[in-house]
């Protein structure tokens, strides 16, 4: 069953295009890895200012526990560019699951 993972995350000031830039070279050995555990794709999508989201589509909520080393080191390529969202989440708000309805 196709699955989802939502990443929401903030940019520190003044680095936002440094942040759009790392994302869209991101290691494509890394990307290949993903896509062999059921990684289909993804987008950043921009949702406020200095906001962002990540969203990838999985074949399965498995794949996604599969891909969770490969995304941790990704995330590490970038933290220093990303602010504390506070209340104890660090510098990311992930969540994730299986699709129960979809919608067109």
């Amino acid at each position: 069953m196709t699955a989802y993972n939502v990443v929401r995350m903030r940019v520190k000031p003044g680095r936002e295009q440094e942040f759009v830039d790392l994302n869209r070279k991101t290691d494509r050995a890394l990307i290949d890895r993903m896509k062999n555990n059921g990684f289909r794709k993804a987008s950043i999508v921009k949702i406020g200012e200095r906001t962002y989201c990540f969203i990838g589509e999985w074949d399965n909520f498995d794949s996604i526990v599969r891909s969770r080393p490969d995304m941790i080191k990704d995330l590490d390529a970038m933290r220093d560019l990303l602010e504390d969202l506070g209340n104890g989440l660090g510098v990311t708000d992930p969540v994730s699951g299986e699709v129960v309805a979809e919608l067109a």
